[in-house]
């Protein structure tokens, strides 16, 4: 399953990317937004994060009553217009606060996104949030590289094997130059798109979420329930509705 998995998503290297959302200023938590406190000794709980047991990686207080999954592809142009809406209010008036928490897994549309997902998933957990964002936000970017790919470097990535094809994707979209710019080394970049266990991992998460009924992104869950909205003006609603009940 994983095989398989994996290989329809590498399939996608020879399709076209559908263009992507204007650049947005959406690589750090919080960021577009005012800065909340609500008191001297109030906690930061955007400062806190983690990965789950299930491979994905969590922001927030582990305790927080209301639990927030988000299933999300970082080529996904929904996905990006869902992080620049939500950039301020989810995180000052939720995460902050210690409220809410929110969880992200990776469920990759194609092979770039693949490559993207691998690299950022080697990043410390509380700036692999932040190097989602800038991702979602900068897709122009690195996504847009995908476009000025040769029929012949196409060929090449498809006669690949998956761990070859990421290797080769990373520095051709540029994925290098922005995981130096959150945290890790050269080095650190090669082991990562060379290790199978990470590729495995983007597998496994694909196909839990397709057991949920993920079938495309964003999705999201609040304490288990999935969600029938994936815009942040549905979202916020049933977000207070759970806070609030």
């Amino acid at each position: 399953m994983k095989r398989r998995t994996l290989i329809s998503a590498l399939a996608l290297l020879s399709l076209p990317v559908a263009a992507a959302v204007a650049q947005r200023d959406t690589n750090r938590v919080g960021g577009g937004g005012e800065q909340r406190s609500d008191g001297p000794s109030q906690r930061d709980w955007t400062e806190t994060a983690e990965r789950t047991p299930e491979g994905g990686f969590r922001i927030g207080n582990p305790n927080a009553r209301v639990k927030v999954i988000e299933y999300l592809s970082l080529s996904c142009s929904h996905c990006a217009q869902f992080a620049a809406d939500s950039s301020s209010s989810l995180w000052s008036d939720y995460v902050r606060r210690g409220t809410v928490n929110v969880e992200y897994r990776n469920f990759v549309l194609n092979g770039f996104d693949m490559a993207a997902a691998m690299l950022s998933r080697c990043a410390a957990p509380r700036r692999y949030f932040d190097m989602t964002h800038y991702l979602l936000g900068h897709q122009p970017d690195w996504l847009g590289r995908s476009q000025a790919l040769t029929e012949a470097q196409r060929n090449e990535l498809r006669g690949a094997t998956p761990l070859q094809a990421m290797e080769r994707l990373v520095p051709l979209l540029g994925l290098d130059r922005v995981a130096r710019q959150h945290g890790l080394s050269a080095a650190q970049v090669q082991a990562c798109v060379a290790d199978q266990a990470n590729l495995d991992q983007v597998a496994a998460l694909q196909q839990v979420g397709g057991s949920l009924g993920v079938t495309g992104t964003p999705t999201f869950f609040i304490n288990g329930q999935r969600l029938d909205v994936n815009d942040w003006a549905g979202v916020q609603q049933r977000l207070r509705a759970a806070v609030d009940g």
